[in-house]
């Protein structure tokens, strides 16, 4: 009987929840017609100053391979010409610190302040 009574009111519930739902979501719906910028498109059209870094301290740099600068980040990547990653290098501190491919120290080079 207490089952019964139980059942009831969960379907009761339930029922109540399916009807609210297609309403909330008609609501949402109609507000899709013109969508927001992303993220990626308003930093792209930022007028704030982008990160500048400078990177003639880093002395290093595989023979052959591409750099791309991160200022972010301060850091640099090396690619080889083929476009697969040959490593990367990071100022931490008062060194710079060079890995290789596989992220173990290949280089590491000390800055005279």
């Amino acid at each position: 009987m207490k089952q019964g009574k139980l059942f009831g009111a969960v379907l009761g519930v339930l029922t109540a929840g399916a009807f609210i739902a297609p309403g909330m979501a008609q609501a949402q719906d109609d507000d899709s017609g013109k969508k927001a910028p992303d993220m990626h498109q308003l930093a792209r059209s930022s007028t704030l100053p982008k990160a500048e870094a400078d990177f003639s301290m880093f002395k290093f740099r595989p023979k052959g391979d591409k750099v791309i600068e991160q200022p972010d980040a301060n850091r640099i990547l090396f690619k080889r010409p083929d476009g697969t990653p040959d490593g990367y290098a990071q100022r931490r501190g008062n060194a710079v610190i060079y890995y290789d491919r596989f992220g173990k120290v290949s280089h590491v080079q000390t800055l005279d302040n």
